[in-house]
């Protein structure tokens, strides 16, 4: 029993929808484990440093999501390249992709390591960071950027085993680093009294331990793959291939961040008390857009084996019926939250105030939840047949043209005497617009059928 349940899925037979679901769950178990992190040291520095501790780490995200662009691009195209691999039963090519992933993580991770702390304070002053948080700010990403290989390696092994069908282990590997992460921020911060300091060295040391734990899985799955020093070798084939399947992917992360960051100045103008209102609704946002992004990574291993297994009827079919289970799964957590929100809110801050406005601002883009699992579950069906350009410029379209104009008009178009910065509140109402507008342009291409061309090609490649 305990050898299936850790076994490598094979999606390219049975029931599609169960086949997909049964993927999701462990990873959406991890993924909200995952969330916990910063949930966790928003929650330890809100209570017991204050609100504007709580704002600093919330303000640090655009920067910290910025630099993480090297490792979603390697995630992605290591998920699809091992998919696909291990659907056609190639155990060459996914060795050698395996070890082209383990090899360009090392590479990234050093580079975030020497540069991010060079940019952080002149990112922070550019963004308009009040003169109040700036230094927790800084103390929080240097000290992410230096211990960064532990969440870099943990998201790129992870995303191995997930390609192998393989997400229960990445599951348990999180839960365990979640623990040990509440425990230390307990620990840094409410006994050492280390601050904002402290969440980030807890999240560091958690990072490690998960990283550790899904390489020392790896090691064992030689049924699969070969492991040797051969294969860590960097060659020139797979890397290309990894990294021309996940530099869209990674510039769609970078433009996302990108535009975080544009909005995060917008954000900014209101002040403190907004921006720890938007703390509390992004890391409750985390949660709610969990289904979405658990569902749309399934999507993706789902497709790339069946490609590379040859049965594009079980993709269209898996599309169908999984987006519209997706959905509903979304609109029952999309429920929760509307009905439980403020008590969740409380968890964050004792401050009245500031929980009833991010109750608002949660109210304004609820149903944006449940129309975003189309945008998501479409696009991992491309990313998974090899297609990650398409869904780079759907997201560009969703983040950059809509979003951002979206945001700076409504705002300026509200300004009056009594709102001299304008209503706050069309900053979400402008992340509903370009949600709504981003998951139609999905479903239009998703139908067009133009992704297809790319099906079966990298596993194709090789015989």
């Amino acid at each position: 029993m305990k050898e299936k349940l850790f076994a490598p899925v094979d999606m390219t037979q049975g029931n599609p929808v169960v086949q997909i679901i049964r993927f999701t769950i462990p990873m959406l178990l991890g993924n909200i484990a995952q969330q916990l992190y910063n949930t966790v040291d928003s929650i330890i520095v809100g209570r017991f440093v204050g609100d504007n501790a709580l704002a600093a780490v919330g303000s640090a995200g655009p920067i910290l999501n910025l630099m993480l662009v090297l490792f979603i691009g390697i995630s992605v195209g290591a998920s699809i390249l091992v998919s696909q691999y291990f659907g056609a039963r190639n155990r060459k090519a996914l060795s050698r992709s395996i070890g082209a992933c383990v090899t360009l993580t090392g590479a990234a991770s050093l580079i975030i390591m020497l540069a991010g702390p060079l940019v952080t304070m002149p990112l922070l002053r550019l963004l308009g960071t009040p003169a109040s948080i700036i230094g927790w700010c800084r103390s929080y990403l240097i000290i992410i950027f230096i211990g960064i290989a532990g969440g870099g390696y943990y998201n790129i092994l992870s995303g191995v085993l997930r390609g192998l069908g393989d997400s229960m282990s990445a599951l348990l590997y999180l839960l365990a680093a979640t623990a040990v992460n509440i425990v230390l921020d307990y620990v840094f911060v409410a006994w050492f009294g280390l601050g904002v300091s402290g969440v980030a060295l807890a999240t560091v040391i958690a990072q490690f331990v998960s990283a550790l734990l899904s390489l020392r899985r790896l090691t064992r799955l030689k049924d699969y793959f070969d492991i040797g020093r051969e294969y860590l070798v960097p060659d020139r084939s797979y890397m290309n291939r990894l990294i021309r399947l996940g530099v869209p992917s990674g510039i769609t992360q970078a433009i996302f961040s990108m535009s975080m960051i544009v909005v995060q100045s917008l954000t900014n103008s209101f002040g403190e008390q907004f921006i720890a209102a938007n703390v509390i609704v992004m890391r409750i946002d985390g949660f709610v857009v969990l289904p979405a992004m658990s569902f749309g990574a399934a999507m993706t291993t789902y497709a790339g084996q069946n490609i590379g297994a040859c049965r594009m009827d079980r993709v269209t079919e898996g599309a169908r019926k999984g987006t519209w289970t997706a959905m509903g799964i979304s609109a029952a957590v999309t429920a929760l939250i509307l009905i439980f929100g403020k008590p969740v809110m409380g968890l964050f801050t004792r401050t009245e105030a500031l929980i009833d406005l991010s109750y608002r601002m949660m109210q304004i883009i609820a149903a944006g939840y449940i129309v975003i699992e189309i945008s998501q579950c479409l696009c991992g069906i491309m990313r998974g047949a090899g297609d990650t350009v398409r869904p780079m410029w759907i997201s560009i379209a969703t983040s950059i043209v809509f979003r951002i104009p979206l945001a700076y008009l409504l705002v300026g178009l509200t300004r009056t005497p009594d709102l001299p910065q304008g209503n706050c509140a069309m900053m979400y109402v402008s992340m509903l617009i370009s949600w709504s507008l981003g998951s139609l342009i999905s479903l239009a291409v998703y139908r067009r059928g133009r992704w297809k061309e790319k099906a079966g090609l990298i596993a194709g490649r090789e015989a």
